[in-house]
């Protein structure tokens, strides 16, 4: 079985070298470099725990290592949940509560306030990821191999869990 999303993305990549996006600083990232980045991620939340169909919340900027945490939860079989940074402890304490997600990435500046928030929740890992893009989970992706063969997921799998606004 395929993994629907990942396989669309794909399709639209016919020349690796191709490029995907590119930084503000003029730097290019090719579709070859976001499958081994999002690899990375994908190894690395395995490594975490995640497991097909959980959930991964994130509250962060949107970076480019944003956009592979997502890429890679889907390759790994799991459920995106993008959280505004506009919420409220309460707020997030809401969503967690509602999601179940098994892992939570918050910003580091914000981690010593929803740390215990997640944990309260049953949030089996909590990592960290800035605006610049560094943080515990870009730490873990480093460290992980460029490859990964991706989960297979149907078409009716839920990919991103998109919060309704509070």
């Amino acid at each position: 079985m395929p993994n629907h999303l990942i396989d669309t993305l794909r399709a639209g990549a016919t020349d690796p070298a191709r490029p995907f996006a590119e930084t503000a600083d003029g730097t290019i990232l090719t579709y070859a470099a976001l499958e081994r980045r999002t690899a990375q991620y994908a190894n690395a939340l395995l490594a975490l725990g995640l497991k097909p169909g959980d959930r991964v919340a994130l509250q962060a900027e949107k970076s480019l290592e944003a956009v592979f945490a997502y890429l890679g939860t889907v390759r790994a079989g799991g459920v995106f949940l993008p959280l505004n940074t506009g919420y409220t402890p309460p707020e997030v304490d809401y969503f967690l509560g509602d999601a179940e997600p098994a892992i939570f990435v918050c910003d580091p500046a914000t981690e010593a306030a929803l740390a215990p928030i997640a944990r309260a929740r049953g949030v089996a890992q909590i990592v960290t990821l800035d605006a610049a893009g560094q943080g515990t989970l870009r730490a873990a992706a480093d460290a992980c191999r460029t490859s990964f063969e991706n989960v297979p997921r149907g078409p009716d799998d839920l990919a991103a869990d998109v919060a309704p606004p509070v």
